[in-house]
């Protein structure tokens, strides 16, 4: 009988008993899980259990869902495509009217004499500093909204 703080042994049982239920098991290794099972009582209980749950998962149909459902669905599929493309065109306005107006205010900038030249290049490194932070902050926030688990759960 195999030590329980025998870590390998465990390890190879859970192993076997895995790949029997995923129908991967060599010759040699169903027979190994069977002595295993005929000389270990509290794994062969194991063993009817994982595969009693393999049985009943494997049985398991998804019902569909009734028609306002998928009503709902499409709807909601719509209306997020119809407000992305509405984002997506607002974004591009915005950042093509935003960069030609940042360029001439730019130049405007550079070509006064009369600010100090350190303020003129420290307004700058300002401005360019806050527009990487506001993008970083974006992306950051557009590539975890996208992986949340818990975006969809309502109060």
């Amino acid at each position: 009988m195999t030590d329980k703080g025998n870590e390998p042994g465990l390890e190879r049982q859970a192993e076997l008993m895995m790949r029997a239920l995923d129908e991967e098991l060599t010759a040699e290794e169903r027979a190994e899980l069977e002595n295993r099972l005929a000389e270990q009582p509290e794994l062969r209980a194991e063993w009817q259990r994982l595969s009693r749950a393999r049985e009943v998962t494997m049985g398991m149909k998804l019902r569909n869902p009734p028609e306002e459902v998928w009503d709902g669905y499409w709807t909601s599929v719509y209306s997020r495509l119809e407000r992305g493309v509405g984002w997506l065109l607002v974004s591009i306005g915005a950042i093509i009217v935003g960069s030609w107006a940042v360029w001439e205010w730019i130049t405007a900038l550079l070509q006064d004499t009369e600010t100090p030249v350190a303020v003129r290049y420290s307004m700058i490194a300002l401005f360019v500093g806050l527009v990487i932070l506001l993008v970083s902050v974006a992306r950051h926030r557009l590539s975890v909204s996208k992986s949340d688990p818990y975006k969809d759960i309502q109060r």
